[in-house]
């Protein structure tokens, strides 16, 4: 008898303790399940539109990030993400940035989403040729940043680029960038000046090469036309470049018609037709290209080019092949205009038509200088030799 309820007893705590853990396990299953259903379920809708947007700052800790997607509506629990992001090991893999959640995202396409790093990526772009003024109304026009721009910064001070952004950022710190993409790049590119450049400093450069980047939106025109500009710089003939009179109306708004007579006539510090040599500020913001082109200008002896009627130029050395060139010129604008051969032509930026002027007295034809037949010729007063 004392023998058979010896042995009955650990029989007992054996099915006590199989009970024990066939419940626990079953409890394990069943949180298991339902931790699964929580990580892989719906999550909540987004609180407007299709999606939420949520910025998660650099160095944020995982009690931080959890709080910020909690309050964005992105998830439901806190201590749910965070059991989430420590149990898969994603805590040390979470990266900030700026994030589009899906309405009704899981829990864990959450947290795919930020280990993977898949952030919405902005960027603003200034084109080649753009007014500084024009560069304010871009940054002004971005709904992700921040802050007033207090002054429209110097023409020609700024690095055309696709430049990258983040929500928040303020206007003024993507100008100063720019900025500073212009200072290094100059200095790369007047490092490499070629003998044949007559620019005399790096500011000298911008100016000419905003006048390049105006007059052709051709990048394998640059080179030319700067050497047109050059040799007419060095012959001391005017630029009587047309986007310089514009600038001188505008200041860096388009004009949004021809140009008027009178306004080529018009005195203003950057109207090339009327001024010797460079206008007193660039006119735009250049490119590498055309900032390269007048600081490396092949060697010609052009001096004239027009629009072809293709979106080019056509060049010319002398005046009676330029005036050529005008005239065919003409006949495009004529029948581009539905009028009958021999109508006068509509009038037409964007060229340097070389209007015929009188013949120069010789004494203001400087040495060595073959000028062509009907073109000006000035005298650009020389620099005081050094003391």
């Amino acid at each position: 008898m004392f023998g058979r309820r010896g042995a009955s007893a650990p029989g007992g705590r054996r099915a006590a303790i199989l009970a024990a853990t066939a419940t626990f396990s079953l409890f394990l299953i069943a949180a298991l399940v339902a931790a699964w259903s929580v990580f892989y379920a719906p999550g909540p809708k987004a609180r407007e539109g299709e999606a939420t947007i949520v910025t998660l700052p650099s160095g944020a800790g995982v009690n931080a990030i959890a709080a910020q997607l909690r309050a964005a509506g992105v998830i439901r629990s806190t201590d749910m993400f965070k059991a989430a992001v420590t149990l898969t090991g994603a805590d040390r893999k979470l990266r900030a940035g700026e994030y589009e959640v899906p309405s009704r995202t899981s829990l864990s396409g959450v947290v795919r989403l930020l280990v993977d790093g898949r952030v919405v990526r902005h960027f603003v772009t200034l084109p080649e040729g753009w007014s500084s003024a024009q560069a304010v109304d871009i940054l002004m026009a971005e709904p992700i940043l921040t802050g007033e721009i207090a002054e429209v910064p110097e023409e020609g001070t700024l690095w055309p680029e696709t430049y990258e952004i983040t929500r928040g950022e303020s206007r003024e710190a993507v100008l100063e960038r720019m900025q500073v993409a212009h200072e290094r790049n100059l200095a790369r590119l007047w490092a490499r000046r070629g003998p044949n450049s007559i620019v005399a400093s790096p500011e000298e450069a911008v100016i000419l090469a905003s006048i390049v980047e105006k007059e052709t939106g051709i990048a394998a025109e640059r080179p030319r036309v700067a050497a047109v500009f050059t040799n007419r710089l060095r012959a001391g003939m005017r630029l009587e470049s047309d986007p310089t009179i514009v600038y001188g109306i505008t200041r860096g708004r388009p004009l949004g018609r021809g140009i008027r007579r009178s306004e080529l006539a018009q005195q203003t510090e950057w109207n090339t037709y009327q001024i010797d040599g460079l206008p007193p500020t660039p006119i735009a913001n250049p490119g590498e290209e055309a900032i390269a082109a007048v600081l490396n200008p092949p060697r010609s002896d052009e001096l004239f080019f027009v629009a072809d009627g293709t979106g080019g130029h056509v060049f010319a050395r002398t005046f009676e092949e330029h005036l050529a060139n005008v005239a065919r010129w003409r006949e495009i604008e004529r029948r581009k205009a539905g009028l009958p051969p021999g109508a006068p032509a509509p009038a037409v930026p964007g060229t340097v038509p070389g209007v015929p002027n009188a013949h120069p007295d010789p004494a203001e034809v400087p040495e060595g200088v073959v000028v062509p037949e009907g073109a000006r010729v000035i005298r650009v007063p020389q620099q005081a030799p050094a003391q």
